[in-house]
């Protein structure tokens, strides 16, 4: 089964210096029929001005991952970690038993980032960060996963049995994703239009909840980024 969340049905919070499209109940956004998919409890679209961001603000056990796809986002936290990521990375931060942490814009144009919480599988974790870089030039047409809570995979490891996944797939260019049945799909359009399995229409933000079916194909019927989750 394929659940599409169209771009347009998303909550807009406007902040002036933060534009927030949240694709799942945030903040002042509250739809008891919309607060999650498996383990994915948060899906931020952010847009953030120059020189603004996010003040120390605490966390606990979830699992925080950011994905910028223009501009840069700095990152510090109370464990003493800090770092400044741009397209082509991703940062995973286990806020575990408790941490508090700031998100900044350091440059004068906007960044547009991506926020995504995962509830853990094991609760109690001391808290800790990760950033990763990977080789954007292998999206091309390709499955790259970048978080993962498996080994071997290079990607930015996560506590949760889930694989996060990218893709910049060529207009008449196809994939396909294969997981064990059972568990679920969350695919997130970035940029361009897809087609999957041949008869389900989406563009660009829209996204898909995908159930019951353990065989997907997604086809590009315009240049294309996008996300795919592979989640319990």
């Amino acid at each position: 089964m394929m659940e599409i969340r169209p771009a347009e049905a998303r909550y807009k919070a406007d902040h002036g210096w933060l534009t927030s499209y949240h694709s799942f109940s945030f903040a002042d956004y509250y739809d008891p029929d919309n607060s999650g998919f498996g383990p994915l409890r948060v899906l931020n679209d952010d847009f953030v001005a120059g020189h603004r961001g996010f003040a120390p603000h605490p966390h606990r056990e979830m699992e925080i991952v950011s994905i910028v796809l223009e501009g840069k986002l700095k990152h510090e936290d109370s464990t003493g970690e800090t770092a400044v990521t741009g397209f082509g990375e991703v940062q995973r931060m286990s806020a575990g038993t408790g941490v508090r942490h700031s998100e900044i814009n350091p440059s004068d144009r906007p960044v547009n980032f991506l926020q995504l919480w995962f509830h853990p599988d094991t609760p109690g974790l001391p808290p800790s960060y990760e950033a990763r870089s990977y080789d954007a030039s292998k999206l091309e047409n390709a499955l790259l996963p970048v978080v993962s809570s498996v080994p071997g995979f290079g990607a930015a490891s996560i506590h949760q049995d889930l694989t996060l996944y990218l893709s910049r797939l060529e207009a008449g260019k196809a994939l396909s994703f294969t997981q064990p049945t059972g568990r679920r799909i969350y695919l997130f359009v970035l940029e361009g239009a897809l087609t999957l399995n041949g008869e389900t229409d989406v563009k660009r933000r829209d996204d898909v909840r995908i159930t019951d079916t353990p065989e997907l194909a997604i086809q590009a019927s315009a240049d294309s980024l996008f996300m795919l989750i592979d989640l319990p």
